[in-house]
């Protein structure tokens, strides 16, 4: 580093000096910064080395006037605030993006819309160019971000398969429906045939996917649909309480739950022990995502396990993939089966 010649103090290193230090050009240097195009090998691990002893920072202002990327991504969650503080899968999947991406030196902002106000103005503020690219939660049909978006030529990937884009839209999802399988699948094979669900919302990919492996699994057992046995949720706790509540209403006999979410299950957990039923002797119960409100629960939820880590890994390589010029991509993870005590 470079004195000053007031005060002592170290002015920061430069491009200069990382050329200087790695026996380059400033234009070499340049490159490696902007991609590594047209850099022998050799020369990109000279500038590497150089930019580790001299502690330069890259000027991320300065490099936006000359690339034209804002060098941040943002991650738009569509529902209101609250939802995020109350369900533990958004800040999972926002911590794995964010490290995800830190890998790549690229920073996050986070970005709620739960409002048509708060849409209008993010829409805004991204399409300004605020962001290179979107990380996209919760989209539900009939919600005009994805598409506005990607009208809008902003790069793009959603977790979960967005209703009615088809693959227009990147998207990384957990197999929703065979995960449902299995944990219906695995509810029949502990005798229990009145098997109810509370349903996510049904105007999301991962509600409708749930709903349709749990009606498939039944009609292969040759277990009579019940409609009665279906109630409908948002993924709250307090939905997953008032779900098993109309439940219990119209089928007592009820014997088995599959909850599409651990944060509903919970409710349902409350619901049953309000009514006096026993977990898992009396009715078992299952959810989904397998989240830190699975181990929460009493008695800790048997669930099926999203792997979210990869689910974010995967998101943050889509869209950067995308940002780079690549075309959409659609990525299918599998689920896993946990069993713990409620069933």
């Amino acid at each position: 580093m470079t004195m000053s010649n007031t005060g002592g103090r170290r002015k920061p290193p430069t491009i200069h000096d990382v050329a200087r230090e790695a026996g380059v050009s400033r234009g070499t240097v340049s490159r490696v910064l902007n991609g590594g195009h047209y850099v022998s090998p050799s020369a990109a691990e000279a500038v590497n080395a150089a930019i580790r002893r001299t502690g330069y920072v890259v000027n991320r202002h300065a490099r936006s006037l000359i690339t034209g990327r804002s060098d941040s991504v943002g991650f738009l969650l569509t529902e209101p605030q609250e939802r995020f503080f109350e369900d533990p899968n958004f800040n999972v999947l926002l911590r794995g993006c964010t490290q995800a991406l830190a890998a790549h030196d690229v920073p996050l902002l986070l970005m709620l819309a739960g409002t048509q106000d708060e849409r209008r103005r993010i829409m805004r503020y991204i399409t300004a160019g605020h962001v290179d690219g979107v990380l996209l939660v919760s989209s539900h049909s009939g919600d005009p971000v994805a598409e506005e978006l990607r009208e809008a030529g902003v790069p793009l990937v959603a977790c979960g398969k967005p209703i009615g884009l088809g693959s227009k839209v990147s998207y990384v999802a957990a197999d929703d429906r065979d995960g449902a399988r299995d944990m219906v699948t695995h509810l029949l094979s502990l005798g229990r045939r009145r098997i109810g669900t509370v349903t996510g919302p049904l105007d999301t990919p991962g509600g409708v996917e749930r709903l349709a492996g749990y009606r498939e699994v039944l009609a292969e057992a040759g277990v009579e649909a019940d409609e009665r046995l279906i109630a409908s949720g948002d993924y709250s706790r307090a939905s997953g309480e008032a779900g098993a509540e109309r439940l219990l209403d119209r089928a007592p006999d009820v014997d088995a739950v599959f909850v599409a979410s651990d944060l509903m299950a919970q409710g349902v957990l409350a619901a049953l022990r309000k009514a006096g039923r026993r977990v898992p002797e009396d009715v078992a119960v299952g959810g989904f995502d397998d989240s830190p409100a699975a181990t929460a629960a009493a008695p800790a939820l048997t669930t099926i396990r999203q792997p979210w880590d990869r689910i974010s890994s995967e998101m943050v390589r889509v869209l950067l993939a995308q940002i780079g010029g690549e075309d959409p991509a659609a990525v299918i993870l599998p689920t896993e089966l946990v069993r713990r005590e409620s069933t």
